[in-house]
């Protein structure tokens, strides 16, 4: 393998690790739920403010849930693409 080719391989995984560690925090509900997602696409964790959740409407809560983790799904994909766009040319040079 080429030396070109190994900085892109270890570039692509570096770029892998930072996405990991990057939180992207999204709410609906007016901070009812709050949802953190990772830059992996993996769901780190819900939040559900119970002051403001009214049990006999679980309809909304549920909404407010679907809304926060389709949003934060959509972010953190946005900044993935943002940190691979750079990386995605040098994979032509692996014969990907």
């Amino acid at each position: 393998m080429a030396l070109n080719q190994m900085k892109v391989l270890n570039d692509l995984r570096k770029a892998q690790k930072d996405l990991a560690k990057e939180i992207i925090e999204v709410e609906a509900g007016d901070g009812a739920v709050i949802v953190q997602v990772t830059g992996e696409l993996k769901i780190k964790s819900v939040k559900i403010d119970p002051a403001m959740v009214d049990l006999d409407d679980i309809a909304e809560l549920e909404h407010w849930i679907q809304i926060a983790v389709r949003d934060g799904l959509a972010k953190a994909q946005e900044i993935a693409a943002e940190k691979m766009k750079p990386l995605m040319g040098g994979l032509g040079n692996l014969g990907l």
